[in-house]
């Protein structure tokens, strides 16, 4: 087993009894400094807070908070909290208020612990609670005073006992907006600590006006600190994931297109009537240079066919490969101002060079097919994707 796996998936008994027996975090109210979850943990709740919030919308209402507990440890090796999992509870509540005062549901609490604590060898050891509120500039991620009760409460009961107790709290509707986990964790102070810095905020910042520490953190923003976040995974979750990745890119392939995005999708017609403006432009039936624009003026550019044979003179070539005196043509027509050569006059003899307005012409002519084909292949390669999906998941 890697170095990681020992950390976090196996630890010393013995070690752990000892550091549960001395409890150093007692004297020293920042004692932990960062939090490890793992992916199981993280996603079970992010999948619970979400639940919260299609549960209260789907009624009509606002996004319910819910609740639940994380199983886990203190790490041996580092001031810092390992949780491994979390379990949800049947609690419910709105506006910063989701307390656990249900007999029932203490009771559940109770003989579960109990019960993961002689099968699993951990115990619970903090808890999350999600605030599901309206996406502002700065996160939701804060203790409210209902919060501080009662994650003082468990402190209190907890701490003493070698079970120091952890608070998280989802974001989950940022968490949607930012399509990433939006939480924070936090442990309270005691309530006589008084923090040596002033206006120090959860996150050690400073900020001396009150507004924008009420604003981040809450009326409370004295009371607790933020322990830094990290994920872990073991090796061997690493390796399947590796695999995964490898082996069914195509379903992320199938599951992705740009005609399916809603961006794409609004700019769709305009980079159709784009494309017919460029064709519409070029004309193809235009005998000794053309006009672009029509004779009601405008900007326009000679126009030659690339692939438009001219008639062919009494020495035998064509007129395209000889130099002539052939009337200018003006831009725009009979209304334009500024007139240019046609192609016959800029063209040297004998020589294969293609006048000006031939390769403007062409380059323009290219541009319109080459958008032509970015649309088609999207339209072509989204209907596929949406073909193949529905065969094979239908």
């Amino acid at each position: 087993a890697s170095s990681a796996d020992v950390q976090y998936y196996a630890f010393d008994d013995t070690a752990l009894d000892q550091l549960r027996k001395s409890c150093p975090w007692k004297d020293d109210p920042r004692y932990f400094k960062k939090v490890s979850l793992s992916p199981s943990s993280v996603m079970k709740m992010m999948t619970h807070c979400h639940s919260g919030v299609e549960k209260g919308t789907a009624k009509g209402g606002n996004p319910i908070e819910v609740m639940g507990l994380l199983l886990g440890r203190p790490s041996t090796t580092s001031p810092s909290l390992i949780v491994t999992d979390v379990f949800p509870l049947p609690i419910e509540g709105f506006e910063t208020r989701v307390i656990a005062d249900d007999g029932d549901v203490i009771n559940h609490m109770i003989a579960l612990g109990e019960s993961l604590e002689t099968t699993r060898k951990e115990k619970f050891m903090g808890w999350y609670h999600s605030h599901p509120f309206e996406v502002g500039v700065h996160s939701h991620c804060f203790l409210s005073q209902t919060d501080i009760s009662t994650q003082l409460q468990w402190q209190r009961a907890e701490d003493p006992h070698g079970n120091p107790f952890l608070a998280i709290v989802v974001d989950p509707l940022r968490s949607l907006a930012k399509n990433t986990p939006i939480l924070k964790a936090f442990r309270a102070y005691p309530p006589e600590y008084t923090h040596p810095v002033p206006h120090t905020c959860p996150d050690g910042s400073v900020i001396r006006e009150e507004r924008g520490r009420l604003e981040q953190w809450g009326s409370c923003w004295s009371a607790y600190y933020e322990l830094e976040v990290e994920y872990f995974m073991s090796s061997g979750a690493r390796n399947v994931m590796s695999l995964l990745t490898q082996n069914f890119l195509w379903m992320r392939t199938l599951g992705s297109s740009a005609m399916l995005e809603g961006e794409s999708r609004g700019r769709y017609p305009e980079r159709v009537e784009k494309a017919a403006e460029r064709l519409r432009r070029y004309d193809v039936n235009s005998n000794g240079g053309g006009t672009v624009g029509g004779a009601g003026g405008g900007s326009g550019v000679d126009v030659l066919h690339p692939d438009f044979e001219q008639p062919r003179s009494a020495a035998g070539g064509t007129s395209r490969g000889r130099a002539t005196s052939a009337p200018r043509s003006t831009v725009g027509g009979a209304g334009g101002a500024a007139s240019v050569p046609s192609s016959g006059t800029s063209v040297a003899k004998g020589g294969n060079n293609k006048s000006e307005a031939d390769e403007d012409n062409e380059g323009e002519l290219g541009k319109a097919c080459q958008a032509v084909v970015d649309i088609a292949t999207e339209k072509l390669i989204g209907n596929i994707a949406q073909v193949s999906k529905r065969e094979l998941f239908s």
